[in-house]
């Protein structure tokens, strides 16, 4: 499997990236992860909402210019489906089987993802109707592919 998580924005906290290399580290004997990332727009307080979706068409370029087009493509929207942790297992797995290996996770910027990018993806997820800072969501998402792996695997590892 190869999993690549392509995100708008930049980890800031140092604390964060130690956290997404752990991850990324612990995942290696399960599969390729790459973990790519966009520059972000500023977004003003307040703004129009034409000015909103202005901010979210120039991250969603940005996205697209590194979106692999065979790749299985899942964007995380508040308004997604949400999986528990062992029916994402099963996803993972039944996208292995069907030979679907290469599975891209969008991680839109602070206004979310372009709606073309939300119709362009073979799914749509959503962790929580919480809103979480992007640079945790990652570390979030990344333990959840390991926890998956794990999972599907038989092996043990924290409940």
């Amino acid at each position: 499997m190869h999993f690549e998580i392509l995100a708008v924005g930049k980890i800031k906290e140092q604390y964060f990236q130690r956290a997404v290399d752990e991850y990324v580290k612990r995942l290696r004997p399960y599969a390729r992860v790459t973990v790519r990332e966009v520059k972000d727009e500023k977004t003003p307080d307040g703004g129009a909402a034409a000015e909103a979706a202005a901010v979210r068409e120039r991250e969603a370029g940005r996205l697209e210019a590194l979106l692999n087009q065979r790749a299985y493509l899942i964007a995380f929207d508040v308004q997604g489906k949400q999986l528990s942790s062992p029916e994402l297992a099963a996803l993972l797995n039944r996208l292995a089987t069907e030979g679907k290996s290469h599975i891209t996770f969008l991680i839109g910027g602070s206004l979310g993802l372009a709606p073309r990018l939300l119709e362009r993806a073979d799914l749509q997820l959503s962790f929580s109707a919480l809103t979480f800072p992007h640079q945790l969501f990652r570390v979030m998402l990344l333990e959840q592919l390991y926890r998956a792996c794990k999972i599907n695997r038989g092996e043990p590892y924290h409940k």
